[in-house]
């Protein structure tokens, strides 16, 4: 056996013993968490090998393993951590083991598809990432807080290695110097009576398939299987023999769920497609990803109202010859509309369009030497409107894409795999009464879509909730609106004619939610609400209107300085006589 074999194995029964001793030590509960990867597989393996050398009187405490499905989990890990869960279920039964698995989903109101496609949500970005704590933290830390708050304290087993990556090496680092040996305090402040266990934290990515494919799985499952998903999603489909430190190993591929735009491409999946024709099955999924859920450019596909219909105004940096003008250093606190500078949108730059430049008065807090300072100037922006949820036909058009893909995924899957749904029946329920009931869509057009796309009736024909209207009469009214001649250019995401529906549909709904009500206050506010936010013919009209507002309704038009100008910074006391010069 070689040094370094040696070294391995001395490593592997220290935290066997360190496990046995943290185990036996104090009455709090357990919990592992399992994502069916290799670095959960190889802290799970070492945690049930350690227990399981424990005579069978000591294994009082339960141990808890959970595995949070997202629902858009890449399909064939999940059905791997799906099939592993039921394997060690019965293993702890036979093996007589404290081990008690548990699959957690997310509520039916945080998943994906409602929030994508129900509400609208765009596809999740660095500026807005909605996805994880629905998806992934809140089921998870709801389950962590039950046991934890049963029992006073919980100890959390993590799969984390310091070598995985900088961002996991700096959380590992905070949890180092604890007041426990071997545990750390969770810098998680909601889980503050939860301790942190990382048995494999000093551990490299070839130690720990060195000891999956060493050491035989104990309840039962196939590390070597493991070791070919990993393998099947590297573009080269290669997990070489590592000899030294210079050769690759298998550890580098990520799994996650396919959906995921914080990545621009999903090259897991990709190269499981390329790699195993039993696989391309999933083809369909890796397209509507492609396709749909795009973070650049999808302006034209949101409305240019906030979820709320509320119009939000942003303040972009003025740009010349493609060069953005530098940033002043400090925190914005306030943005003041000093005047307009222009009545038609900038076509010459990469602005979104429509716009207009502007004259802002901004405020920026500044520290320095421990102190801060406000600074007022006066300087050139260019304004638009932030886009807000997806348009109603985007998310009608997402849908019945969605509903095509699971019926040719359906089609085509392997005998291996019995059954599968991308979108389930429940979550398409709760999509309708989104569309129907909040966003006022008496259309309701999910039956129509599901006939569409699958050739099935929709299996639930009737919404739960009372609508006021007959979808027939209100899709005439869209007819009647589409037919009206308009002449107002179209700009943003609708036109005239799907703006005007839109506003009296609305209104029909706020009517109706009044109906039968003894007294009606608040009818009249909510009418004339939905007539400010949004009887717009385009979006021109709506941003200049958001401007207007923002300057309290008095501002004097002038005409647009020299290019030239856009660089210098105005302090606040130069007078405006000398700007328009």
């Amino acid at each position: 056996m070689s040094i370094e074999n040696i070294t391995m194995e001395i490593r592997i029964e220290a935290a066997i013993r360190n496990t046995q001793d943290l185990y036996l030590s104090d009455t709090l509960p357990w919990v592992v968490g399992y994502s069916g990867g290799k670095d959960s597989t190889a802290t799970l393996q070492l945690i049930w090998r350690a227990i399981s050398e424990l005579p069978i009187e000591k294994r009082t405490k339960p141990i808890h393993v959970i595995s949070t499905d997202t629902l858009v989990e890449n399909p064939v890990v999940a059905i791997w951590v799906t099939n592993s869960l039921s394997a060690m279920q019965k293993a702890a039964k036979d093996q007589e083991m404290p081990m008690v698995p548990h699959r957690l989903t997310p509520k039916l109101e945080d998943r994906f598809w409602v929030n994508l496609i129900g509400k609208g949500y765009p596809a999740p970005r660095p500026m807005f990432r909605w996805c994880t704590s629905r998806l992934k933290i809140s089921a998870s830390n709801t389950f962590i807080s039950e046991i934890a708050n049963s029992h006073g304290e919980a100890i959390l087993v993590l799969g984390s290695r310091k070598t995985e990556s900088s961002a996991r090496n700096k959380v590992l680092t905070r949890y180092e110097n604890s007041t426990r040996e071997l545990l750390s305090r969770n810098s998680n402040a909601s889980l503050d009576r939860v301790w942190v266990y990382t048995p494999i934290s000093d551990w490299t990515s070839d130690d720990v398939w060195g000891y999956l494919i060493e050491h035989q799985n104990p309840w039962n499952y196939d590390n070597i299987e493991l070791f070919h998903i990993y393998r099947g999603a590297t573009p080269d489909a290669e997990c070489p023999l590592v000899v030294d430190k210079s050769t690759p190993s298998c550890g580098d591929s990520r799994f996650g769920c396919f959906v995921c735009t914080m990545v621009s491409e999903d090259k897991s999946m990709q190269a499981m497609i390329q790699n195993d024709e039993d696989r391309r099955w999933m083809m369909p999924l890796l397209s509507f990803r492609n396709e749909y859920l795009k973070t650049d450019g999808d302006r034209e596909v949101r409305e240019f109202t906030k979820m709320d219909g509320a119009l939000q105004l942003q303040f972009l940096n003025v740009k010349h010859g493609g060069r953005t003008a530098p940033t002043r250093p400090g925190k914005v606190v306030s943005e003041k509309i000093v005047r307009r500078l222009t009545t038609i949108s900038d076509t010459e730059e990469s602005y979104p369009i429509p716009n207009r430049r502007v004259l802002i008065q901004e405020t920026r807090v500044v520290e320095m030497d421990g102190e801060k300072r406000e600074t007022t100037y006066k300087i050139e922006k260019v304004a638009v409107l932030v886009h807000g949820p997806y348009t109603q036909n985007y998310r009608e058009t997402m849908l019945e894409a969605l509903l095509q893909a699971q019926e040719t995924i359906r089609g085509n899957l392997p005998e291996s795999i019995s059954e599968f749904s991308i979108i389930t029946v429940e979550e398409l329920e709760e999509i309708r009464r989104i569309w129907v009931i909040q966003k006022r869509e008496f259309e309701d057009s999910v039956p129509d879509i599901f006939l569409r796309a699958t050739g099935q009736v929709y299996p639930s024909p009737d919404l739960d909730e009372t609508t006021p209207f007959r979808p027939e009469d209100i899709r005439l009214l869209r007819d009647v609106c589409v037919e009206m001649t308009i002449n107002t250019p179209q700009s943003g995401s609708q036109d005239a004619s799907q703006l005007l529906f839109g506003v009296l549909r609305d209104q029909l709904g706020i009517q109706h939610s009044y109906r039968g009500a003894i007294r009606r206050v608040g009818l009249l506010s909510d009418l004339e609400g939905v007539l400010e936010t949004k009887s717009f013919e385009n979006e021109d009209q709506a941003l200049d209107f958001a401007l207007q507002r923002k300057a309290g309704g008095n501002e004097l038009m002038y005409e647009m300085r020299d290019a030239i100008d856009i660089f210098a910074y105005i302090p606040e006391d130069q007078s405006l006589q000398e700007l328009e010069t």
